[in-house]
């Protein structure tokens, strides 16, 4: 059940020749979309069409999380910031567990009538009002409330036919540097770990997540590794403790917080040694390029299939969107 190690990006709104070429290298298992290759639906659709031409068994990812981090937006619903949920759930939890389903629902939703795969989403990081790269993508500060507002997220997702994928573990919450630009140190022990960071991941696996991208965090009196790069993580915590039986995506290795291991190749190597099942390499089409050629070479030993990841054609409920459209106006009001 093996397929393509490797997320690819695009440049553009069109494919040049040589994008065409990477796509349909038999390592090339996805592709993730930026804003810099929409204009707009119709745009979109058609580059949607061409990359399935080039690889029919590609899966099509995005961040579309809502807030900072929703990468279309131009003929899209502006989805929130996580934050407002939060907000909401302490004074009403039940609307605001209600509006999470719903908001899930309608992000995956407008995503699938594209054919677009999946939305790195939910974010299941506690704010701890420390980072500014988490800040108002977290469902909150308390475990119980992300709990609760993330997995009815996650399951407006799945009752718009897309598989969730929970970031970034173990908790990217605590640490203030940026790993788009640093390698973050964490300095908490394990058991503080357990305490707070990781029950929301445990209990959304419980619940039937599919996927989940480690941080570029090293949780220093732990490991000497980068999450990511880290089989303590990934196979002991991750797969054997939690019992994970789903898809591990390497966050983006272009960032800062993957450099400490090498070039992309080395990058490439680490995660996928550490029990990644597809390294994403973005922003770098050299590196792309280096990544693919080198595992030409290398035996597939991937056990979990990407392809259980595809989207589900489940058709959009038109008086559903309307009703979210307007709980959101209200929501931001």
């Amino acid at each position: 059940m093996a397929s393509g190690r490797v997320m690819l990006d695009v440049q553009g709104l069109l494919l040049t020749p040589m994008e065409r070429e990477m796509i349909s290298h038999p390592e090339a298992g996805g592709l993730i979309l930026f804003s810099r290759n929409y204009e707009c639906k119709a745009q979109l659709r058609d580059l949607i069409a061409d990359i399935r031409e080039q690889n029919s068994d590609i899966l099509l990812a995005v961040d579309h999380e809502g807030g900072r981090v929703q990468r279309f937006r131009n003929e899209f619903v502006r989805i929130p910031p996580m934050k407002s949920l939060a907000r909401l759930w302490g004074s009403d939890p039940d609307q605001a567990e209600a509006l999470s389903e719903d908001i899930g629902w309608l992000m995956a939703a407008e995503l699938v009538a594209l054919d677009i795969d999946i939305s790195f989403a939910p974010v299941l990081d506690i704010n701890w009002s420390r980072s500014e790269i988490i800040g108002d993508r977290a469902f909150g500060q308390v475990t119980d409330q992300i709990i609760a507002l993330a997995s009815r997220f996650m399951q407006g997702m799945h009752a718009a036919g897309m598989a969730a994928t929970g970031k970034h573990f173990p908790g990217h919450g605590w640490v203030t540097a940026d790993s788009h630009l640093d390698i973050p140190c964490d300095e908490r022990t394990f058991e503080a770990l357990c305490a707070a960071d990781i029950k929301p991941f445990k209990a959304l696996i419980e619940g039937g997540l599919e996927a989940i991208m480690p941080a570029h965090i090293i949780y220093q009196q732990v490991n000497a590794q980068t999450a990511g790069f880290c089989d303590f993580w990934l196979r002991d915590v991750l797969r054997k403790q939690l019992g994970f039986a789903g898809v591990i995506f390497s966050d983006d290795l272009s960032m800062a917080g993957a450099s400490a291991v090498g070039g992309f190749v080395e990058r490439t190597q680490a995660a996928l040694r550490a029990g990644c099942d597809m390294a994403l390499v973005c922003n770098h089409p050299e590196g792309a390029m280096q990544v693919l050629s080198y595992l030409e070479t290398v035996p597939v030993a991937q056990t979990v299939s990407i392809q259980n990841m595809k989207h589900k054609n489940i058709p959009a409920n038109d008086a559903r969107f309307e009703r979210v459209t307007e709980s959101i106006k209200c929501l931001e009001a």
